[in-house]
Order: structure tokens, then sequence, then C-alpha cells
């Protein structure tokens, strides 16, 4: 299994800490990089930094709103930090919650299934340097060509439901992300009946040896998700059913933080010594999956991530 490395951009931690995240990945020999967006810095621009720091690794920008970024904007980006750096510049779509998307940018989630489907078919010939000629219900383009180099992006959907599935279908990659190996298998069965060929890359958060700090650094990055339609089902089925009753009566997040059980995250990360996450790996193999982006948490014992990466990036 092929491992790459995805930035956490952990809330609590330093923002310039991705960079250094990025640095390691490359001098540990991992062949990619994920580079998301969410509150701190401009998911292109951390890019460019990383690709300007950084000696080989490759680039893969987002997930990015299909309802936030429109597809000149998003070819655009890709071209100019492929042309400033030099690196392959991949790119990854998604539909992002309706807390960044109409509450920060302001923008509406209606039709973001249609609308993640139209980005992927509109952004294609764009990202190969023709003229766009795009028109759908929610997406188009027309008119416009790259003037800097075609990046030729690879482009990955951050997919859940079968909408989603049914989008990242028409994509080089499908990418799952906080899934135990039993869902991502149910749902790669669904893309398998429509695409034979389509990739499959899982994020999976991973702390070697974790301290306390590591391991509550875990516990609030689950939170949002114990409540969420489909989240809440998969962690029902792994034996937290009460934990998602008493997290979808809204308590306050620090009454329900305390209420999670390291086997809940035990159930969606790579927690542990390396031989237990080493057989976690298998499992995620086991389901289908093609690749394991590690989203290294960053604690005060392990800063950057630095020793998790180390200890996977010598794995057999």
């Amino acid at each position: 299994m092929r491992l790459s490395v995805s930035l956490g951009l952990w809330q609590d931690r330093p923002a310039d800490e991705a960079v250094r995240t990025a640095q390691i990945a490359d001098e540990q020999g991992y062949s990619e990089v994920w580079v998301g967006e969410m509150a701190t810095y401009d998911a292109f621009a951390l890019a460019t930094a990383i690709g300007m720091r950084t000696r080989r690794i490759g680039l893969t920008v987002g997930p990015l709103a299909v309802t936030v970024r429109d597809p000149m904007m998003i070819a655009m980006g890709a071209a100019s930090v492929a042309g400033l750096t030099g690196r392959p510049v991949d790119v990854a779509l998604g539909t992002s919650s309706p807390v960044v998307v109409e509450e920060w940018h302001g923008r509406s989630r209606a039709g973001a299934a249609t609308a993640l489907r139209e980005a992927v078919m509109a952004l294609r010939p764009l990202l190969d340097g023709e003229k766009s000629d795009f028109s759908g219900t929610r997406v188009s383009s027309k008119g416009y060509r790259l003037r800097l180099p075609a990046p030729r992006s690879k482009l990955s959907v951050a997919a859940f439901g079968p909408a989603a599935v049914g989008a990242a279908a028409l994509a080089d990659r499908m990418v799952l992300n906080l899934l135990t190996p039993a869902s991502a298998a149910r749902l790669i069965t669904d893309l398998r009946l429509i695409s034979p060929t389509t990739r499959v890359a899982a994020w999976v958060v991973a702390a070697v040896d974790p301290d306390a700090s590591a391991v509550e650094q875990i516990r609030r990055g689950t939170l949002p998700y114990l409540a969420a339609p489909g989240y809440g089902e998969m962690f029902a089925e792994c034996g937290f059913g009460d934990l998602v009753a008493y997290a979808r009566t809204r308590p306050h997040p620090r009454d329900l933080l305390a209420e999670i059980p390291d086997g809940l995250l035990e159930s969606i990360a790579l927690i542990g010594d390396s031989v237990e996450i080493m057989d976690r790996l298998d499992a995620y193999a086991e389901a289908g999956v093609d690749e394991v982006a590690l989203v290294p948490v960053s604690s005060d014992g392990d800063p950057y991530g630095e020793a998790t990466l180390k200890a996977l990036a010598d794995r057999p």
C-alpha cells in the first residue's frame, strides 16, 4: 500500500507547523503531500510555499469546495503552483461543510452534489490546457484557456454519500475521510460497480506511540463527526450508539468530549506502536484502499508529527 501525507492543519497548533510537516514528509521519501484549506492559509499559497521549501515531493491541493471556487479559479491556481514550484500539482474537490460554505463564505450549498460532478467534467479539459466550454446546471465556464503551461493535474473527489461516489467515478481518485475499514469497504464496493479503475485513498489520522496530548488532539478532531448524518451511524455500528444518541442532543462540547472513549478513536485512526499500526493499515488494504494519506498528529510530545512520519516511512 502506498503512503502519502495530508497536513492536519490542527487548530490549536501554530499554523506554520504545516510547512515543516511537509518538509519532513519530503525528507522521509513520501511521494505526495495533500494541502487542504481550513481557517488559516489559502491552499494554493501554502502549496506554493511548500513547493519552494522542499526538494521533490508532489502536491495535491484540496479538497476545494466546488460551491465556493469555480473551475477557472481552480485551474489557474493549480497552474500557478506548478509554474512557480516546478512540481507536479494535482487537485482534490469536495462539497465541504455548511459551516464553511454557508456561514464563512456566505454561499449556498444547494445542488452541491450536482456541482461536484459538473466541476470534475469542467475542470478536466481546463487542466489539460484546452479552452473551457462547459455549461451545467450548477457549474459553467466558457472561453478561458490557461496562459501558463497546463498542469495536467489528476483529479480526486472527496466522497461519502452515493452522489459523491458517482462523481468520484469520473475522477482519478476517490478520497475517504475518517472512516472505519468496514465503511470504506462499502463505499469502495459502490464505486467498483461504476468504475473499476478509479483509485481509492483514505485520509487516516496517525500517531505512533502517542502521548496524552496527541490522543486528546484526535479526540477533539472527532467531536464534530459524532452527530453528523452517516458518521453517527458508522460509530453506532462500531458499538457507540449511546454516545451518538447523546451527541445528537447537542450537549456542550466539553461534556461530549469527556465521553468519547479511546476505543472510538482507535476505530478510525492509526494509534499505537508501529506493529499495531501496520495491522490497521492491512485492514484498510483489505477493504480495497490503494493509498493511505497519513494525517500525522502534531502535539507537545511529537511536534510536526515528525516521529510518526519517520516511524511509518521505515515500514516493511
